[in-house]
């Protein structure tokens, strides 16, 4: 199915957001493929037009855009340039992330709070605030947050990290309130440890300890996530508004 909008992913040029971006596109979705402007732009170009090839070559339409998710112009720019390119805005999924160092609660500053609340307080609001008019103008739109469930987890070290995805949580359910009523859902999925590129040091050890505490005794799949997302920005999930979607394996209950 082509769909008559287009689908916008923020952090898309690897990760889970490349595997959503891959996903939404295999659904019909034109797909515009994020990925951060600044010092490493070219790096991160590179990656996302991988990322577009391989869209274009399963027959799906995709185009690659830089800009920095945190930031208020960019923001604007990056979403006239998506609808001017693939058509307005219809599934926004806000997936863009930063460094995620643990940091034990004496060395704490306001700094650090400061740097995540930027991905997933600040980033968000530019995000919606830039496709709320196009959204309502059409009378609807899906609103897709990538949310953790380290909120849930309480791990020790992570005090910045889960204070914002908590933040992010909440700003997903009073949205649902706030725009239910011009036809557009806001949902948030909500992954645990699933391994993508950034996960290569991890050790031995720490994932045999994670994998201990998941009922279904295994990682989830990118492609999981990406499932979960396209779920939400379907037809199927038109009812489907201010829900956390756990994809975690049952690692947190709750």
């Amino acid at each position: 199915m082509v769909r008559s909008g287009s689908a916008l992913v923020t952090g898309a040029s690897h990760g889970l957001g490349a595997h959503i971006a891959r996903r939404l596109a295999a659904d019909g979705w034109p797909t515009a493929v994020n990925y951060p402007s600044g010092a490493q732009a070219d790096v991160e170009r590179e990656k996302a037009q991988r990322v577009v090839e391989e869209i274009r070559a399963g027959g799906a339409v995709a185009e690659a855009f830089a800009a920095d998710a945190t930031d208020e112009e960019q923001v604007r720019d990056l979403v006239a340039e998506a609808a001017s390119a693939l058509g307005p805005v219809d599934v926004l999924v806000v997936n863009a992330t930063g460094p995620q160092p643990v940091v034990p609660v004496e060395e704490l500053t306001w700094q650090r709070h400061l740097d995540q609340l930027e991905y997933f307080v600040k980033s968000p609001t530019l995000l919606v605030q830039a496709v709320l008019p196009e959204m309502k103008r059409r009378g609807g739109g899906r609103i897709v947050q990538i949310g953790s469930d380290i909120v849930e987890g309480a791990l020790p070290g992570w005090s910045a990290y889960a204070a914002a995805k908590a933040a992010q949580l909440e700003l997903t359910r009073i949205w649902a309130r706030e725009l239910g009523p011009h036809g557009i859902t806001v949902n948030l999925v909500a992954p645990g440890w699933i391994p993508v590129e950034r996960h290569a040091d991890s050790t031995p050890e720490e994932r045999v300890r994670y994998l201990a505490q998941v009922p279904l005794e295994r990682f989830g799949s990118p492609e999981d996530v990406a499932a979960a997302v396209s779920f939400l920005a379907g037809d199927a999930a038109r009812f489907v508004t201010a829900a956390r979607l756990p994809v975690n394996g049952g690692a947190v209950l709750g």
